[in-house]
């Protein structure tokens, strides 16, 4: 019996029959044989009859190479589409392989990339290594414990200390008070050993933008200081110099984007088998198999699979997760369909035309796979500022020494930077404003967020879920005649709509419970997709539905446009409700605004100058009737955009030179989120678009974006008061220090009281709430 848990299950063949051997991760790596010349990874422990191994067992797994660069490798496996048993294997053999430093799936497009050491496995061996470890996955005996995973699952589990750089400036700042001002005797070489590795983090960031960006930075300048007064045993300046430089790195690092976005995949959820059509049969089979030209059919309550066109059939079809829409759509012969949006009612034979990543489903996971990433920190203006003057700062320092030869007199002027203050002062008003932000309820995840927040000069909308509430109401009721009641009308609509699963005949039932009216009963009904419905109430004949399905009934509607002219003009969707064949009103619906919608676009537009726009999937007609609401001006208002078409007007605005703020709650809006200068979403928005924005509004009121905009901008006020706190007293001291010197501990004290200064102005947002 193994005591150890961890350990993977591997086939053995021990006379004639099969067994089972049991390695431990350690022991996978080992089975690396030289099988005809090539480094590759055998899954067996001996060698059975008739020279064959246990790899010539193994059922076939179907793979193409795609590419191949030293140290990486990207391959093409099919079944990892549909085959999660197969991928778990296949990452916990790679992850138990020290050959082997990382593998990535990607179900959606049968793609795995695999990078591997070059060291331990040569560009030219990696093909014949990765072939393997790609079959011996696909072995059902190889079985993986629970707790063998990942290689990284150790590092995942394992909590980020922002402030673990701190430990040893601390320590060294320690030691220098004891051995200086407390009298201890400790020896200088401890303390300066101390200072010296306490000094290495800045030394490494010295150096690497030296040989990665070919110029001098800030690091370099603190550096020299650093070492010129540790080397005149000035230690307790040279700690308090370290302190304040981790401190505002430490704090920065404390503002970068800790939340890993979810991977936005909107053909997870397609079914692993699809029906064809194929010489006039049906066949099931594997949704790889499906090809162009191919008639795919699709039953109610079906994912539809593949873009293509409507060959046989009517479905009304919920296409929200593209759209973003919670209208469903009737589609018909002829009409255009799209994979992922999902089929309510009806039965559709379409013709295949794009198939997985071609799809538009497809394309709009790729946008976001490709969305550019951004350093989430904030920006670091100390670098920005003090790189400027790295260079005067070293060649004033250098005069000053060649004119004095006063090492002391040429530490100091090192010594007054404006960086220390900025690079402590930028940070912790920056965390000061995301705390404050928490604290209204709004979430801000990053530095960089914040930074976007003050700057933004255009905002895009999405309408539905957005702007409006994101479901369906009824606003009014109007009836044909005076002696028609309007709860007549609703009792009629609500009887003949009961138990129908669709958004209006439910928001119908939601407005008849408000209004307390009676639900009466239901005799012989008929329901046709996309037209409406036919029953039988109080012994009349009932007709519910929209225009088209009652005049193709013979109702004349004319008796009710005359009571109201304006009816169609109001631009509201209608459902019209007739008996025993004359029309008795209509019923009008919409998708409303929320209520702060008017004073937040007004606000926005008024007060911070914003361009405004609006993005939906929704009907022209509709959107320009909410733009109209909002006082949008039509001409920023793109209705009908698929996800990828709202990400490539976000793009358009950037070329523009806008910063672009974009506002959505959907699967649909995660590509133009992704692109965004600053994505905003709100707590209930859909889980991809939430964890793929920048800002969320926790208490699901657009006012929040408000409220983010004027904390962003006063924490951008209270940065460029810092910067004058900062540069006001240092200048003076860099004057003092170049002419008739100074001390390099007055001169510390200086640059380090005014960080420290300008440090607590920082605090503001979250000490006083300004």
């Amino acid at each position: 019996m193994l005591k150890r848990p961890n350990y993977i299950v591997l086939p053995k063949k021990r006379g004639g029959e099969m067994k089972e051997l049991a390695l431990y991760p350690s022991e996978v790596s080992s089975h690396l044989s030289r099988v005809n010349g090539k480094s590759s990874l055998v899954a067996r422990t001996e060698q059975v009859q008739a020279g064959r191994s246990i790899k010539e067992t193994l059922p076939r797994v179907v793979y193409q190479i795609v590419h191949s660069t030293p140290g990486r490798l990207r391959v093409r496996i099919p079944c990892i589409r549909y085959d999660r048993t197969y991928n778990q294997r296949l990452e916990a053999l790679a992850a138990a392989d020290a050959t082997i430093s990382s593998i990535r799936l990607k179900p959606s497009a049968a793609s795995v990339t695999i990078r591997y050491h070059t060291k331990l496995l040569k560009q030219a061996e990696s093909c014949a290594y990765v072939a393997n470890l790609i079959q011996l996955a696909g072995n059902p005996k190889v079985a993986i414990t629970p707790n063998l995973t990942s290689k990284a699952q150790p590092q995942q589990q394992k909590q980020i200390s922002y402030w673990s750089a701190l430990k040893l400036p601390t320590l060294a700042t320690f030691l220098s008070l004891l051995g200086g001002p407390v009298g201890l005797s400790i020896s200088p070489v401890i303390v300066g050993g101390s200072i010296v590795l306490a000094t290495l983090p800045v030394a490494r960031r010295a150096i690497e933008t030296i040989v990665e960006q070919r110029h001098l930075n800030v690091d370099f300048l603190d550096l020299t200081a650093i070492a010129i007064v540790t080397a005149q045993s000035h230690f307790l300046t040279s700690c308090s110099m370290l302190v304040l430089i981790e401190l505002g790195e430490a704090i920065r690092e404390r503002t970068a984007r800790s939340s890993h976005a979810q991977t936005l995949d909107l053909l997870s959820s397609l079914a692993r088998v699809v029906w064809v059509e194929r010489n006039g049969e049906k066949q099931q089979i594997p949704l790889e198999g499906v090809v162009p030209e191919d008639i795919v059919i699709v039953y109610p309550g079906e994912q539809i699979p593949v873009d293509g066109h409507i060959l046989r059939g009517e479905a009304l079809i919920d296409e929200h997760k593209l759209t973003g829409e919670s209208m469903p759509v009737v589609r018909a012969k002829g009409d255009a369909v799209y994979a992922s949006t999902l089929v309510r009612e009806g039965q559709l034979y379409i013709l295949a035309e794009r198939l997985g990543a071609d799809t538009r489903a497809g394309r709009t996971i790729k946008l976001i796979q490709n969305a550019p990433v951004h350093d989430t920190r904030i920006e670091n203006y100390a670098a920005k500022i003090a790189d400027r003057v790295v260079l005067p700062t070293l060649l004033l320092g250098g005069a000053v020494f060649a004119a004095t030869r006063n090492v002391a007199r040429a530490a100091s002027v090192l010594t007054i930077d404006f960086a220390t203050g900025i690079r402590v002062s930028v940070p912790t008003t920056v965390m000061a404003a995301i705390t404050a932000a928490a604290r209204n309820g709004i979430l801000i995840r990053s530095g960089r967020a914040l930074e976007k927040l003050a700057q933004i000069d255009a905002i895009v909308f999405d309408k539905t879920g957005t702007l409006t509430r994101g479901d369906v109401a009824i606003v009014g009721v109007k009836t044909a005649d005076t002696a028609i009641s309007p709860k007549r009308i609703v009792e009629l609509a609500a009887a003949a709509e009961q138990r129908i699963t669709h958004p209006v005949a439910e928001a119908i039932m939601r407005y008849a419970l408000e209004q307390e009216v009676a639900i009466l009963p239901r005799g012989e009904w008929q329901y046709q997709v996309g037209l409406g419905i036919s029953a039988e109430i109080d012994g009349q004949k009932v007709l519910v539905g929209s225009e088209r399905y009652l005049v193709r009934e013979g109702v004349n509607l004319e008796l009710l446009d005359r009571h109201h002219p304006d009816l169609k003009q109001a631009g509201y969707p209608t459902i019209y409700i007739a008996s025993n064949g004359e029309i008795l009103g209509a019923i009008q619906y919409a998708d409303p605004l929320r209520a702060e919608s008017r004073q937040v676009i007004t606000t926005l537009r008024r007060t911070y100058g914003a361009e405004i726009h609006m993005l939906t999937g929704d009907t022209r007609q509709r959107a320009k009737a909410v733009a109209k609401e909002l006082a949008i001006s039509p001409c920023r208002v793109h209705a009908e955009a698929f996800p990828e078409q709202k990400a490539q007007i976000v793009q358009r605005l950037n070329v523009q030179g806008k910063t672009v703020a974009f506002v959505g709650d959907g699967l649909n809006d995660s590509a133009a989120l992704a692109y965004a200068d600053v994505s905003i979403s709100f707590r209930d928005g859909s889980d991809v678009a939430r964890e793929t924005a920048d800002v969320v509004l926790m208490r699901n009121d657009l006012r929040g974006l408000v409220e983010a905009i004027a904390i962003a901008r006063n924490a951008k006020e209270i940065i460029n008061q810092n910067a004058g706190i900062v540069a006001l007293p240092n200048l003076s001291g860099l004057a003092i220090a170049a002419t008739i010197g100074m001390n390099p501990m007055t001169a510390t004290l200086i640059n380090n009281g005014s960080s420290v200064i300008a440090g607590m102005n920082g605090l503001r947002p979250v000490l006083t709430g300004s």
